[in-house]
């Protein structure tokens, strides 16, 4: 721990929590574990998720605002801390960020906390978006990506030296043990699954349900599903308790967090996110869920597959469909043994290469590397 008075200070351009999303957590965890070395003045970017009804101009205003506090404050930093968007509006924000950083832009580390989105942006036919971040990018003292399938979005445009991999985590909390992943495997009630994300769409959860409808009742009855995240239109969370209210076995739960959020990770079987979300990167609660011991149902989209092997952590279906899910869904109750060595090697595969500590020690020497180009 440095001394209070020696302490390099970080200019924090990123989102916190509330509301928690995968890059609000990975926000907070790395501001608390950095904090007895850094102080931090942070511009904290989440949008309040229940400022749906604020008009554009209160939102153009308010990014303005952050803006010029991030113009105010870089003089006194030592390093720059930002995560990017990767939507068109979000990237032409960010561009303003990145104008009100020069004459400090070697000492930016910018996280890519997603991929999907920005590879569409920089990889795009046109050029144009690679062509306005490219002397922003060049420039920066680092820029992290969550795994090597994401290496080829920044191809040409960051030095490969300053380009880093850092993947996600899973939280202490969500870590489970062998004898618990054998006790829920013993039990002889349903197979549970469980979709834990924000359900935006996307995410697979409407695919979910519709597979379950399309099952055998007497295979419904082996299984049951939950579903866990918080809708942030008032709307969609209508038609999606509508389209489970035929079904017993389906359950939302609303948002979960803390022990709720751990307990639900611990009792399934299953982790469902066959996702083509258009903003994916490498999903947190996937780690989570190996952390948890559970079986994984996912997609080959973005990143996922720098921390999923189909096969070994889990199964790996066609994207937007129903059918795929249906198909796996009715062969879950042979597979119950190979679920659980499954489950076991999630486990291990966690412990090895998702805990806080290791990310926090990647991402300490990340930023301590690039701090240092200002003293």
């Amino acid at each position: 721990m440095a001394s209070p008075d020696l302490r390099k200070r970080i200019l924090f351009i990123g989102p916190v929590s509330p509301p928690v999303t995968g890059q609000s957590l990975a926000c907070d965890i790395l501001i608390d574990g950095l904090r007895n070395d850094y102080v931090f003045d942070i511009v904290n970017l989440s949008r309040d998720p229940d400022s749906q009804g604020n008009s554009a101009i209160r939102h153009i205003l308010s990014s303005l605002g952050r803006v010029v506090r991030v113009w105010k404050l870089k003089s006194r930093c030592d390093l720059i801390y930002f995560t990017g968007a990767e939507s068109i509006g979000g990237n032409l924000k960010d561009l303003l960020f990145y104008i009100a950083c020069i004459g400090k832009l070697d000492h930016v580390v910018m996280h890519l906390h997603g991929g999907a989105g920005m590879r569409r942006l920089m990889r795009g036919r046109t050029g144009l978006f690679r062509w306005l971040n490219y002397p922003f990018l060049s420039r920066f003292g680092a820029v992290i990506v969550l795994g090597e399938r994401m290496r080829d979005i920044f191809r040409g445009a960051v030095r490969p030296e300053r380009l880093k991999f850092v993947a996600n985590f899973a939280e202490a909390a969500h870590f489970s043990t062998h004898d618990d992943i054998d006790a829920k495997f013993d039990s002889d009630g349903p197979l549970c699954m469980l979709f834990l994300s924000n359900p935006l769409p996307g995410k697979g959860h409407v695919e979910i349900v519709e597979a379950f409808a399309g099952l055998d009742p007497l295979i419904r009855q082996k299984l049951r599903v939950d579903f866990a995240g918080r809708f942030f239109d008032a709307n969609d969370e209508a038609r999606f308790r509508q389209s489970i209210a035929p079904f017993e076995e389906l359950r939302y739960l609303g948002t979960v967090s803390g022990e709720p959020k751990r307990a639900a990770l611990a009792a399934a079987h299953l982790f469902l996110l066959p996702t083509y979300y258009p903003y994916e990167g490498q999903p947190i609660s996937i780690l989570e869920a190996f952390a948890s011991g559970c079986v994984v149902v996912t997609t080959d989209h973005s990143g996922i597959f720098d921390t999923f092997t189909n096969g070994v952590n889990g199964y790996s279906v066609e994207k937007k469909s129903a059918a795929a899910l249906r198909e796996l869904f009715g062969q879950l109750a042979s597979r119950k043994a190979e679920m659980r060595e499954i489950a076991h090697a999630n486990l291990e595969h966690a412990k090895a290469n998702f805990t806080t500590e290791r990310f926090l020690s990647d991402m300490h020497g990340i930023i301590e590397q690039v701090a240092r180009r200002s003293t």
